[in-house]
């Protein structure tokens, strides 16, 4: 979850550190800190935001961090970067020590102090106890001796260069001429360079002004590709939006199209398995719970879908599946950790991400890139859609190869796909209605999501917006489980968002949407039929899709209730409370 970033070169890192820090907010954090070279080291610190900070010295050569407290509660004392005992060291750490208490004491028994309660601090201490006037030597000999997860970037006061190394937690390069940088990820450092090496578990990593080399934790020296990234920083800014979040909800168009764009040239889809195992975390778990009603309504084969931390613990199944992985930064702890379980499992293994490189895509043999670009709001849009166009394109394609629809259908869903883009755009325009609605709910303290079949996911999903950015409490749940409980949450003026799509559970949808309204319950309709307006408080009209789509308009407009009830109740929109974009640690 937390942020690294760090600079060698000729700018003031400063100001490269304290920019680099704004753009990782997204990972949430609660307390930042940068330091830098100067006469020694210099460090500033603080619990809270980026704000806070009072750097009033400069240099050409730091490391910053924000934190998200994992051991030891946010204090100043805590917060990152850590020294050593004379303060000649100092690091910055994201993930976790799982031997930290061992080498503490350890090193605590030789007289080493201790001023945190962090598990990092141990590094700095660590690297201090080895260092024999060569950091990069103890920095070798420091990574052998840590167990656990973790991305570290470490300066000395006396010498020129920057030491990092990446197990598990996300850390990328970027290549200046004569400065480089080392990131959680690559919008810290964007604005100056987007040419990009991405480093992998068990890889160390060597920056000076003037070159860039990686080594594996034994010192061998490895080649590694420079990428260029396509982003540009504007896509990483508001662009006269409100809220990233907002910007994100209306370039769902552009990547759901860029996405498939690049998944219409794939043609290595023949793979031979009899069923399929979606993994995932979030938002991107509801993205599988499509992917399920797409799949075996598609390939007529079971699909199971996990929550990646109940996958890890489950007993070893060893069967002819494909096991799906699905997460947007690519670096989540609890997926990585599944992951590795299939793959010792010797199950066939996919990925859908965001980002190129991340770590998911070392862990599996196929990986479908989703086309988002950057997703700074911590409530995934962009990213949940384009992971819809993946699903669906894998699916139609799987369906195709098996034979198990004819090329007139295969067209007849491809062109469909196709014309999703368009579809989305027409369902922004419904913008401010979905804002009247807003300004009702956002004086509610329940609101009730209910669908069925393929939009029970999106259900679920509504609610997980509106309770991640609103902090009103929202359930989703299938409009044919409502007697069997829910239905005694329904009391006269209670919020019910139906979602009704013209499938085969339409009629039964309405009849689930009267029996709420006859319990007083205040009734908003998602549908393409007119109809819907005679039994419901207030619709809202999507566009009218073939039923198997109707999952890509119907969660726009959730989205946008999500956003626009936040937004009136005056939330942190992009950075709610006691959440982070990329989960890193488990």
């Amino acid at each position: 979850m937390c942020g690294i970033i760090g600079y060698i070169g000729f700018r003031s890192a400063r100001e490269v550190l304290l920019r680099g820090l704004k753009r990782l907010e997204y990972r949430g954090y609660d307390s930042a800190g940068v330091a830098i070279v100067n006469e020694g080291i210099k460090i500033e610190k603080r619990r809270g935001y980026i704000e806070k900070l009072k750097v009033n010295f400069d240099g050409t050569l730091g490391i910053g961090h924000t934190r998200w407290a994992t051991h030891g509660v946010p204090e100043d004392r805590n917060a990152h970067p850590l020294t050593d005992c004379h303060g000649k060291i100092a690091i910055v750490h994201n993930g976790i020590i799982e031997n930290h208490m061992e080498l503490k004491n350890e090193l605590a028994e030789k007289g080493h102090k201790f001023l945190s309660d962090t598990d990092s601090e141990v590094i700095a201490h660590l690297l201090e106890e080895l260092y024999e006037g060569d950091l990069k030597k103890a920095f070798f000999r420091m990574i052998k001796k840590l167990k656990g997860s973790f991305a570290i970037a470490a300066i000395h006061a006396d010498e020129r260069r920057i030491m990092a190394a990446k197990m598990e937690s996300p850390l990328v390069v970027g290549i200046g001429d004569h400065e480089n940088f080392i990131a959680s990820d690559i919008p810290a450092f964007l604005e100056y360079t987007n040419r990009v090496m991405v480093l992998k578990d068990g890889e160390i990593c060597e920056l000076t002004d003037d070159f860039v080399r990686i080594y594996d934790f034994e010192g061998n020296k490895r080649d590694k590709k420079v990428k260029k990234v396509e982003w540009s920083i504007e896509n990483a800014e508001k662009s006269g939006y409100e809220h990233f979040m907002l910007k994100e909800i209306f370039e769902q168009p552009r990547a759901v199209d860029e996405t498939l764009h690049s998944l219409f040239s794939r043609n290595d889809m023949n793979f031979d398995f009899s069923k399929v195992i979606i993994v995932a975390c979030g938002t991107s778990y509801h993205a599988g719970l499509v992917g399920k009603y797409i799949m075996e309504e598609l390939l007529h084969i079971p699909v199971e879908v996990y929550y990646a931390s109940e996958y890890r613990y489950r007993p070893n199944v060893r069967d002819n599946a494909l096991a799906l992985f699905i997460t947007q930064s690519g670096e989540t702890a609890d997926t990585l950790g599944a992951a590795k379980k299939a793959r010792e499992e010797g199950l066939l293994t996919m990925a859908i991400t965001n980002v190129l490189g991340s770590s998911i895509t070392n862990y599996v043999e196929y990986v479908l890139y989703t086309h988002a670009g950057p997703e700074i709001g911590v409530a995934a849009t962009k990213t949940f859609t384009a992971q819809l166009a993946s699903l669906y394109y894998f699916a139609i394609q799987q369906a195709k190869i098996r034979g198990m629809i004819g090329m007139r259908r295969y067209r007849e869903l491809i062109n469909g796909l196709r014309k999703i883009p368009y579809k989305i755009e027409n369902t922004l325009v419904r913008e401010r209605r979905i804002i009247k609605e807003a300004e009702k709910i956002s004086k509610k303290r329940d609101i009730f999501f209910i669908a069925r079949s393929i939009n029970y996911p999106i259900a679920l999903e509504g609610a997980l917006k509106m309770k991640e950015i609103s902090y009103i409490h929202a359930e989703g749940y299938p409009a044919g489980e409502l007697k069997h409980g829910p239905l005694a949450l329904i009391s006269s003026g209670v919020p019910v968002i139906a979602l009704a799509p013209l499938d085969r559970t339409y009629e039964k949808m309405l009849s689930n949407i009267k029996e709420v309204a006859a319990r007083g319950a205040y009734v908003i309709g998602i549908s393409s039929q007119d109809e819907v307006e005679k039994y419901v408080n207030s619709w809202i009209k999507v566009p009218d899709v073939e039923p198997i789509f109707s999952p890509f308009v119907n969660v726009v407009v959730l989205q946008l209730l999500a956003y626009h009830t936040a937004r009136i109740l005056g939330r942190e929109i992009d950075k709610p409370r006691n959440l982070a974009k990329s989960v890193t640690v488990e």
